[in-house]
C-alpha cells in the first residue's frame, strides 16, 4: 500500500464532491463528533442543525473540525480533515444573504435535510425546532490518499 499527501487543492476538490462528512465539536476536555450533511465553496463548510448538544458546544468553543472519507476496492481510500471555525447565520438582516446562500447551497440534493432535522424524540425531553444554518470557515486542511493494490499493480 502506498500512502500519498493530498495538496490544499486536491482536498479542496474531494470536499467538493462530497456532501456527507462528521463534524467533532470540543468541550471540557471532551469531544462529541456528528454526521452532518455540507455543500463546501470558497474554503466554507455550509450546513444546518435543530437545536442540541453540537450548537450547544460549537456556540461555546467555536474550533471545530469535520472529517470526509471514501473507501473503495483494493484497499483504496482517501481522506481529508478540515479544521476552522463555527459561525452561525441568523435569520436578520445582517446575515440574509449568506443564509440564503446556504439554503440554496444544501436544497440542491433532496435528503439535504438529513440528518439535521431530525432528532431523537424521548417523551421527558422538549425539543426545540429552530433551524439553525451555519458555516464553517476552513483555516487548515489535510488529506491522505492510499492507493492500496492499485500501486502495486502499477496502476497511477
Amino acid at each position: 500500500m502506498f500512502i500519498k499527501a493530498l495538496r490544499w487543492e486536491e482536498c479542496v476538490a474531494f470536499l467538493s464532491r462530497h456532501r456527507v462528512g462528521r463534524l467533532a465539536a470540543s468541550k471540557d476536555n471532551w469531544a462529541y463528533i456528528v454526521p452532518i450533511h455540507y455543500a463546501f465553496v470558497d474554503d466554507r463548510f455550509y450546513s444546518f442543525s435543530l437545536a442540541g448538544q453540537k450548537i450547544e458546544w460549537m456556540r461555546e468553543n467555536p474550533r471545530v473540525c469535520i472529517e470526509v472519507d471514501e473507501f473503495s476496492e483494493h484497499r483504496c481510500w482517501e481522506s481529508v480533515v478540515a479544521r476552522g471555525l463555527y459561525q452561525e447565520l441568523p435569520d436578520n438582516d445582517q446575515w440574509h444573504d449568506e443564509r440564503m446562500r446556504a439554503w440554496g447551497l444544501l436544497q440542491k440534493h433532496n435528503d439535504w435535510w438529513e440528518p439535521g432535522a431530525l432528532k431523537p424524540r424521548p417523551e421527558e425531553r422538549e425539543i426545540r425546532s429552530d433551524t439553525i444554518f451555519f458555516r464553517v470557515t476552513v483555516q487548515d486542511l489535510t488529506g491522505r490518499k492510499a492507493l492500496g493494490d492499485q500501486w502495486r499493480a502499477g496502476a497511477p
